[in-house]
């Protein structure tokens, strides 16, 4: 599929068309990774954020979240002694918060390369680049950082995180500075034209990615869009498959969003669309309903539905960790 780039019409498809273009996507992705899917945890560590995107609950300006930041022991001690069987890759995730980028996610990391051999990825928003350095040199070896939206008029309507400008030279310079970076953008955004929603593609394309997502739009509780409609499954799994069309060595993750833009089998459907990374949500319970990302009223993926979602698609859950992956590509 070298040199693939989707045309406006294909994010339209419906019905035998659509199921044609998942079917395409699939193939391209069996062909590429087998029936192997990734399977990797994530941890909530921080919902305190610096920006204000107006998508997203955990925003600055949201003054009725209670805030928390996790406590590095008590992490330690689950990741290392009871974390699930299937998981190969850890990804450290919080708001945009320096704070706990150095007091929790930074020793946490330096925990886990020294008392596991999961792959380590974090998912932090832009930060200096000393404490980025450290996080690089405690073990941390994938960064995601999504763009959001390529769209820069609607990025500064939205307040996304700083500039898109910003974010891109940001990207870049993570690649440069050797971590394998993954980003990912929204699809159907208020404001979103088909137009803006084609730049994706073509931002994407342009950035030195390992991969990349697509999250449908769902309008959060406590967020200046809550009102809005939130965008289709079809649409969203459309994105997905062209991206897998466009760049078949991908690592496209199957978000949990998906099961609220799809409640029932929207999951299931992202495997049959090229997806082949699965995400085990370990926060904690009594942090978990304040990492306010779209509802509170959350679907959790716990490593049972993964499993079972994997099992029902006939994949099998990846031996060989992402980390080891990509650094088998690497050399």
């Amino acid at each position: 599929m070298d040199g693939w780039f989707p045309e406006i019409g294909l994010l339209r498809v419906e019905g035998d068309e659509q199921e044609a273009l998942h079917g395409r996507a699939m193939a391209v992705a069996r062909e590429r990774f087998g029936r192997r899917v990734f399977v990797r945890g994530v941890v909530e560590v921080s919902n305190y954020c610096r920006e204000n995107c107006h998508y997203c609950g955990m925003r600055r300006d949201n003054r009725a979240l209670e805030r928390h930041r996790a406590q590095v022991d008590s992490l330690v001690r689950m990741l290392v002694e009871d974390r699930p069987a299937s998981l190969t890759d850890l990804n450290i995730q919080a708001g945009e918060d320096p704070v706990a980028a150095r007091e929790v996610v930074l020793p946490l990391v330096q925990a886990l390369r020294r008392e596991t051999s999961l792959g380590i990825s974090v998912c932090l928003g832009t930060l200096s680049e000393s404490l980025t350095g450290e996080l690089r040199d405690a073990g941390a070896t994938t960064y995601i950082i999504k763009f959001e939206l390529a769209d820069a008029g609607l990025y500064r309507r939205l307040q996304a995180p700083g500039t898109l400008e910003e974010r891109i030279r940001h990207i870049r310079w993570l690649a440069g500075q050797g971590w394998n970076v993954s980003s990912g953008f929204i699809a159907g955004l208020p404001g979103q034209t088909e137009e803006s929603l084609m730049e994706n593609f073509r931002l994407a394309a342009e950035l030195p990615l390992i991969g990349c997502s697509v999250s449908p739009f769902v309008p959060g509780d406590e967020t200046p869009l809550g009102g809005s409609e939130g965008a289709g499954l079809g649409l969203t799994l459309n994105a997905m498959a062209a991206l897998r069309l466009m760049r078949p060595d991908w690592v496209i993750p199957a978000v949990s969003a998906l099961n609220l833009a799809g409640p029932g089998n929207g999951y299931r459907r992202g495997l049959r669309t090229g997806a082949n990374l699965c995400t085990i949500n370990l926060t904690p319970d009594d942090l978990r309903e304040d990492y306010l990302l779209y509802k509170r009223d959350r679907f959790i993926m716990t490593e049972e539905r993964i499993l079972e979602a994997i099992a029902a698609e006939g994949l099998e859950p990846s031996r060989e960790s992402l980390e080891g992956f990509l650094c088998g590509i690497a050399g």
